[in-house]
């Protein structure tokens, strides 16, 4: 797998007229997506209220590809990746699990199958992709599994019990959030998890400027974050060997500044090569 490029600032001039140059053919769909998020942010300031109009229009037209996955083969391999590095970096089938942006469960139902029934719960943004991800539970057989379904408008959390949840995992999230949406999050997040709970998230990183592509693409320092993750009485470790994965993001473990940080295990890693090679599929 080639190097990260975490240098790059997608959103200047010079790299989106070079890109155009080399892809040609994107450049139609850039401009239809571009001339649409344009008209919702016009319609919609606020940023989650804008976010949720484009996972509507999204989901509509192929929910898999909403989530960010254009083939139900790649929305399965990174549903897999997903699941396998966390069960390989502590999740327990006794644990208490809260997804932040579920989506339509593309690691979703593996974590319900995993876990005990009732121990999963799930928020999204947006209604239409809970819908979908109805769906998969339907598709999947998991209904005696009991996984809960939220929409939410925020990320205070506040609706949710203290202490009580093991796990706390964002896929994809902070990638499409501007700072003060993380930071809401962050703010929040240690209050509800459990002593010795951890909370993973995955962003675009950037070792340059942080930009923003269309306020749909956010990019960071990983020392932004970190530090972010401080301020609200939180310890931010990164996770190297997440990146190894061929994803294209980065992530952060986050715990509580009163409990020890779990320690990954260096000798779980998956093969590049076979992202679902250690997750079985339903017959």
């Amino acid at each position: 797998m080639p190097a990260k490029n975490v240098t790059v600032n997608r959103a200047a001039l010079g790299h989106r007229v070079a890109y155009a140059l080399r892809h040609p053919e994107r450049v139609p769909r850039h401009l239809v997506r571009a001339t649409r998020d344009a008209w919702l942010r016009h319609r919609r300031p606020d940023h989650i209220a804008y976010y949720r109009a484009v996972m509507r229009s999204d989901t509509r037209a192929d929910p898999d590809a909403a989530v960010g996955s254009r083939t139900h083969e790649r929305w399965l391999a990174l549903g897999a990746m997903q699941f396998d590095y966390l069960v390989g970096h502590g999740l327990r089938p006794e644990h208490r699990m809260l997804e932040i942006g579920c989506g339509n469960l593309r690691a979703g139902w593996r974590f319900i199958r995993h876990l005990e029934p009732g121990h999963y719960y799930g928020i999204d943004i947006s209604p239409d992709i809970l819908v979908a991800a109805q769906d998969t539970i339907v598709r999947m057989e998991l209904q005696k599994r009991l996984p809960t379904l939220t929409p939410v408008n925020d990320l205070t959390l506040r609706f949710l019990p203290d202490a009580h949840f093991d796990v706390v995992h964002a896929h994809s999230v902070f990638s499409h959030s501007p700072l003060p949406v993380i930071e809401e999050c962050l703010a929040n997040v240690g209050r509800v998890l459990a002593p010795g709970g951890w909370f993973d998230f995955t962003f675009d990183r950037t070792e340059g400027k942080e930009h923003h592509v269309l306020r749909e693409d956010f990019y960071y320092r990983t020392e932004t974050l970190v530090a972010l993750a401080e301020k609200h009485g939180l310890t931010a470790r990164f996770m190297a060997d997440w990146e190894e994965l061929p994803h294209g993001q980065s992530k952060i473990r986050v715990t509580r500044r009163d409990a020890p940080c779990p320690e990954a295990d260096p000798t779980v890693m998956l093969d590049p090569d076979e992202p679902a090679a250690r997750s079985t599929e339903p017959t």
